[in-house]
C-alpha cells in the first residue's frame, strides 16, 4: 500500500509545512537521500506546546509531541518530493528531547515519530536512530526531529 493511501486509510491530513525559522532550507536532496531539517512542534507558526519533558511534560504528553513533529517532517518531505510515494527507505532520525537533567526516558518519547513513520511507511519505515536529552531547544519546544530518507 503506498504511504499517500496509508495516510488517507489512517485519517491523517498532514499540516502546512512549517516556514524556516532562520536561514536554512527544510529539506535538501543530494542524490537519492533527502536530508531534512530539525522540526520541532510548530502548528500555524505556533509553538504546539513548550517545557522541558520529566518538569512541563509528561513522558507521554512528550511522545504525542513527537508525533506530531513527525506529521510536520512528513509535511515537508510531502512538500520537497510531491508526493510520500517517493520514499523508498527512511534511514536516520535523530530526535532531541529537552528534558530535566533526572529524566532518561528519551527513546520513549522519540518513538512518538519513530512509530508514526512504521504506520505510515510499513517496513520501509524501520530506521536508524538516536534519541538524546538537550539542556535546550530552540524556542523553549519539547521535540526537535531531523531525518534522512532515501528517495526515489
Amino acid at each position: 500500500m503506498s504511504a499517500e493511501t496509508k495516510l488517507k486509510d489512517l485519517g491523517i491530513t498532514l499540516p502546512t509545512p512549517p516556514k524556516p525559522v532562520a536561514n536554512y532550507v527544510r529539506a535538501v536532496q543530494a542524490g537519492n537521500l533527502l536530508f531534512v531539517s530539525g522540526h520541532g512542534p510548530f502548528n500555524d507558526g505556533k509553538i504546539k506546546l513548550a517545557g522541558k519533558v520529566g518538569r512541563e511534560l509528561t513522558l507521554d504528553e512528550g511522545y504525542q509531541v513527537a508525533r506530531n513533529v513527525g506529521l510536520n517532517c512528513l509535511a515537508t518531505v510531502r512538500d520537497a518530493l510531491g508526493s510520500l510515494d517517493r520514499v523508498k527507505r527512511v534511514v536516520k532520525l535523530l530526535g532531541m528531547v529537552n528534558c530535566t537533567e533526572e529524566f532518561t526516558d528519551q527513546p520513549k518519547v522519540i518513538n512518538g515519530c519513530s512509530d508514526l513513520l512504521v504506520e505510515v511507511f510499513g517496513e520501509p519505515g524501520k530506521h536508524a536512530r538516536s534519541a538524546v536529552g538537550m539542556q535546550a531547544l530552540p524556542g523553549g519546544i519539547p521535540v526537535e526531529i531531523e531525518m534522512i530518507l532515501e528517495v526515489a
